[in-house]
């Protein structure tokens, strides 16, 4: 059995003495911890009345039952202030210097926010600051060259603000940066090339400062190896993307877009296993896109508005990460590689304004949940893709300006994501599925230049703001219905077939800025009473049947400014409520309307405005008009009721003076007979005779006939030897 040893009563006595300076020492620290935490709340109470109580730091409020760090804005380490996340709170007032009196502070976000004046040097006393982000606020000037006294920094966000002048080479100075933002703001100058000697950057973003002095890329930007984003889009690069590019193993991110880089894309850029994400768009790169690819976890590609040439590559099929292809506004050529529809993730394809040809692969939509959809302005044949909805998610559709064919794919009357479809001028057929006139979130829906046939749907989804149908076999009336349309900015159905009357219901939508149905088989009068049309700024109703006159309502739109009636059957006058319109456009030619011009509208900007209508004339002849008469210009000034009795007194005034006229001329002419009885001769052609030749040859041997009136005689002149026969009349 052991014996306890002789120091076990030494080691009780030891602890009992050592408990109290335990609970002592704890005390203290209590106590210490407490008051920092009072110092730092007095801090942030402070910080904001300077920035003047906004609304947003409301529950920035002492209190004994909680503490500060409990704060949403506010993270707290060992009872101290280390981060201040004070993102989007409407600040509107500079940093004042206390801000470092939160000694144990290493993180400040300040974005999105509006704070003024320059870069907040204040800030150098922060002396364990380590992330600082003040983007998106209004921060101007140059950046300091003293920056690197904040030697700790590895995050430095300054985006989205007004610096200008250089990037200062004290930028670089900040070794242990991992991430530098300067995107988005005004410098005019340059950057240091030796940011690019910065090992320990993972991000870089100079993009959006097209004011940097054009420059190529530096030769040692490829030693960055730990960078994982690289962006400097628009930033004035010239030259071309090197090969050595693929260097940059760990690259993920890279955005060279909006820059006027030239020659090819290095095939090495596909090499990089790391990379995602890949924009070299609107640039002035050519030949064609490498063909081989190993960079297996590509999930955007974005190479468009560039010279690009040749076939889109089909290994792309192969990228089963994909869910963004952008290769519009090139020159390729060729099909679309068949893969490419099978792709699991892909969403997002973007092939318009190329030299493509073939048929859309059928798989597109089957496979993944298509987003957006844009095959425009290529030379594409065959029909659309049955299930380019099948996933349920397509927003944006847009095949114009092919030679596709066919009917529409029904599925499509079963999209309800479908926000736009653009399928105008190419070969389609047949009806629009019903539901697609339905579909909830379409807003617009252009058909255009195609062969499609049907009617009017007598309902609209109510979302929807643009219908383009022109060029197209629509037949029948314009239905009652359409005054539920209520959403409607353009309804463009001119070049159809649409017969009957424009409804009175077509009038009441409010939304309505372009109403175009010429080249239609409209008939009737025009409405008279226009309910809200206050947004209307053109309309067409030309090449129609329309009868009848103009309705004065149309003068009293008040936006309109292109109005055409013409090729119409249009009479009466033309209002004068029409002068009072500022048309850019006014057509009223062929029809059947009368009387004299509005005044105003007697201007050269209009002289081919009223072309065949027989009836109008205008004060001036410049107008290619009939001139008016007095007469005319007075009943142009005269309701229908004064025109009809100055009508019937004119005609009574002129018998009454006709009649006057008749009587007073026998009466002369019987007076003038019983005292004049010379010979009076009367020509019905132009002669060579005189009265004295005819009357000194008026013998009996020359006579021809004898009637009951006179004697016909036959008198030959004797110098030119023409003959007359004069008819002599007897009183």
């Amino acid at each position: 059995m052991p014996r306890p040893t002789p120091s076990t009563p030494h080691i009780h006595i030891f602890f009992l003495s050592y408990i109290p300076c335990l609970v002592f020492l704890c005390l203290l620290s209590n106590a210490a911890e407490s008051q920092i935490q009072d110092q730092e709340q007095q801090v942030l109470l402070k910080l904001r009345q300077s920035w003047r109580d906004p609304s947003s730091l409301d529950h920035w409020v002492a209190s004994n039952s909680s503490s500060h760090c409990t704060w949403p804005e506010i993270t707290c380490q060992e009872g101290s202030i280390s981060e201040l996340n004070l993102v989007n709170l409407n600040i509107n007032y500079s940093i004042p210097p206390f801000i470092c009196d939160l000694k144990s502070l290493t993180k400040l976000d300040i974005s999105y926010n509006n704070i003024p004046g320059g870069f907040p040097t204040v800030l150098y006393n922060c002396s364990k600051l380590v992330y600082l982000d003040l983007s998106q606020n209004y921060f101007e000037g140059p950046i300091p060259s003293d920056i690197n006294r904040m030697a700790n920094l590895q995050v430095l966000i300054l985006a989205a603000n007004s610096f200008s002048f250089n990037v200062p080479a004290s930028v670089a100075r900040l070794r242990r940066l991992r991430i530098l933002h300067l995107y988005q703001s005004e410098y005019n100058g340059t950057y240091p090339e030796e940011i690019f000697g910065l090992s320990n950057l993972e991000e870089l973003s100079l993009g959006y400062n097209d004011k940097f002095v054009p420059s190529q890329l530096p030769q040692n930007f490829t030693a960055l190896k730990k960078l994982r984003f690289f962006s400097m889009p628009q930033t004035n690069l010239y030259g071309g993307i090197p090969e050595t590019i693929s260097d940059m193993e760990a690259l993920e991110y890279l955005d060279l877009g909006i820059n006027p880089l030239t020659g090819e894309i290095p095939g090495s850029i596909f090499a990089l296993r790391n990379l995602s994400e890949l924009y070299v768009y609107e640039t002035d790169v050519s030949g064609s896109i490498p063909q081989k690819v190993s960079a297996a976890n590509l999930s955007v590609i974005d190479l468009s508005a560039n010279n690009l040439t040749e076939n889109i590559p089909e290994v792309f099929g192969k990228l089963k990460n994909l869910y963004s292809l952008n290769l519009q506004s090139n020159q390729l050529s060729g099909g679309i590689p068949e893969g490419i529809g099978r792709l699991p993730a892909l969403s997002d394809v973007r092939l318009s304004n190329n030299n493509l040809s073939g048929t859309i692969p059928p798989d597109f939509g089957k496979f993944s949940p298509l987003r957006r959809f844009e095959v425009a302005f290529n030379s594409l044949t065959g029909g659309l893709p049955e299930q380019l909805c099948h996933g349920g998610t397509l927003f944006g559709l847009a095949v114009m300006d092919n030679n596709l064919g066919g009917e529409l794919p029904k599925s499509l009357g079963n999209c309800s994501t479908l926000s736009v479809a653009m399928l105008n001028n190419n070969g389609f057929t047949g009806n629009v599925p019903g539901g697609l006139w339905m579909s909830r979130n379409l807003t617009a829906l252009i058909l255009s230049g195609n062969g499609l046939t049907g009617e009017l749907p007598e309902e609209l989804s109510p979302n929807l703001t643009r219908i383009e149908m022109s060029n197209n076999k629509f037949f029948g009336k314009i239905p009652s219905t359409v005054s539920s349309w209520r959403n409607l900015v353009v309804f463009d159905a001119s070049n159809n077939l649409l017969s009957g009357t424009i409804p009175t219901e077509l009038t009441k939508l409010p939304s309505l800025v372009a109403l175009l149905l010429g080249q239609n088989e409209l008939s009737g009068n025009l409405p008279t009473a226009i309910v809200s049309w206050n947004s209307l700024n053109t309309l067409n109703l030309s090449h129609n049947k329309l009868s009848g006159p103009i309705p004065s309502k149309i003068g009293l739109l008040p936006v309109l400014t292109r109005l055409d009636l013409s090729e119409n059957q249009l009479s009466g006058l033309i209002p004068p409520e029409i002068g009072q319109l500022n048309l850019n456009l006014l057509n009223l030619s062929s029809n059947r309307l009368s009387g004299r011009i509005p005044n105003e509208l007697e201007n050269a900007v209009y002289n081919t405005s009223f072309l065949n209508n027989p009836g109008l004339c205008a004060a001036n002849s410049f107008m290619r008009l009939n001139v008016c008469n007095s007469q005319s210009r007075r009943w142009s000034k005269s309701s229908p009721t004064n025109l009809a009795l100055i009508v019937l007194l004119a005609i009574a005034v002129t018998i009454f003076v006709s009649m006057a006229a008749i009587f007073t001329i026998r009466a002369f002419r019987k007076k003038r007979d019983e005292f004049d009885l010379t010979p009076k001769q009367t020509l019905f052609q132009s002669s060579n005779f005189s009265e004295s030749n005819v009357l000194s040859g008026l013998k009996e041997h020359v006579v021809i006939r004898i009637c009951g009136s006179g004697k016909v005689h036959n008198i030959i002149e004797n110098r030119s030897g023409d003959a007359v026969v004069v008819k002599g009349i007897s009183n």
